[in-house]
């Protein structure tokens, strides 16, 4: 994912809900050595910046070293290994996202080499973004409602794209054609990069993405935005009007997180969550990640748990209704 700067209202927004924060808990636990992040996807993307700018965060504000290390493939399960296998004395930790630990042990034909909840722990959610409903920008509509019109009229003859079966844009379409009762035809694409450039060449009729991959598009004219799935409006795509609100299946927030191995002392595990709920709510770092699209969330430890395990059964739903399948 590129970096995307935001309007000004954009980040005035997220400086004002971080500025109304409560205050944030100290931790009393501190690493004693420089923290090894394993990053599980290619640099550039959307999870090797978010460790980038908490990495700078946490040396400015707590002194503490992390050291990000790009382990990519395998949808982020070779990071994951390697840190299943690591100490767990919150020396050593690796990405956690949506995509691998809530959507991809609900598709079946996905190998997932290791047991998630036995073998990691879920330390911290750092941030998240939305996902936007983008249309080719010669549609002949301008709303969800000329969309479902759209959609219907042509009885599956409409179509969405994605980054890839089982993918989260998938998904996202499927889910709304499930929360609204149309029939589009899935176009599966091998990343996001040419899904995207078909879209906006007018080849794909429409497609749920993550906020920061087509703000630049949508402000260009090159992707008719439609919506994004929140039931507020977001900072990061003010000018998009809320689905959930109308749709309630349409709310998604598509997080970004840390794990350590199993077995993490419940002392470490909080004093991890709670300095990166601090970096990630700091003025400073909150304002650059959204710049980046991405809003900080800093949800820890249990709490970071269920919603893991919520979103997996979600998602799980989601999949055996439209018999979706990785391979």
């Amino acid at each position: 994912m590129p970096f995307v700067y935001l309007p000004r209202r954009a980040l005035a927004g997220a400086a004002a809900a971080t500025a109304l924060s409560p205050p944030l808990a100290r931790a009393s636990w501190a690493p004693p050595r420089p923290i090894q992040v394993l990053v599980g996807y290619p640099p550039g993307g959307a999870v090797d910046i978010l460790i980038r700018v908490v990495a700078e965060g946490a040396q400015r504000l707590r002194g503490v070293q992390i050291v990000p290390e790009t382990r990519s493939g395998a949808y982020g399960f070779i990071a994951a290994q390697t840190t299943a296998r690591a100490a767990p004395d919150g020396a050593t930790l690796c990405s956690a996202i949506m995509g691998m630990m809530s959507v991809l042990p609900a598709i079946p034909g996905i190998p997932v080499p290791l047991d998630l909840d036995r073998e990691l722990t879920p330390v911290v959610a750092l941030a998240g973004t939305p996902m936007a409903l983008v249309a080719r920008p010669d549609a002949p509509f301008a709303d969800i409602d000329g969309l479902i019109e759209y959609a219907r009229s042509r009885k599956g003859a409409a179509t969405y794209a994605s980054s890839g079966n089982g993918s989260i844009n998938h998904l996202g379409g499927a889910l709304f054609c499930g929360a609204t009762g149309v029939e589009m035809t899935h176009v599966p694409y091998r990343g996001g990069a040419p899904a995207t450039l078909d879209v906006s060449a007018g080849r794909i009729d429409m497609m749920v993405a993550n906020v920061a991959e087509v703000a630049q598009q949508i402000a260009a004219d090159q992707l008719k935005g439609l919506g994004v799935t929140a039931r507020e409006p977001t900072p990061l795509a003010p000018q998009l009007a809320p689905l959930a609100g109308r749709i309630p299946a349409m709310e998604i927030n598509n997080w970004f997180g840390l794990a350590g191995p199993a077995n993490l002392p419940a002392e470490i595990r909080g004093g991890l969550g709670q300095m990166f709920r601090d970096v990630v709510h700091d003025p400073q770092t909150a304002r650059i990640l959204v710049e980046r699209g991405l809003l900080p969330l800093g949800e820890f430890g249990e709490a970071f748990s269920q919603r893991i395990l919520q979103d997996r059964e979600r998602w799980k739903k989601v999949v055996q209704a439209n018999n979706i399948r990785g391979d």
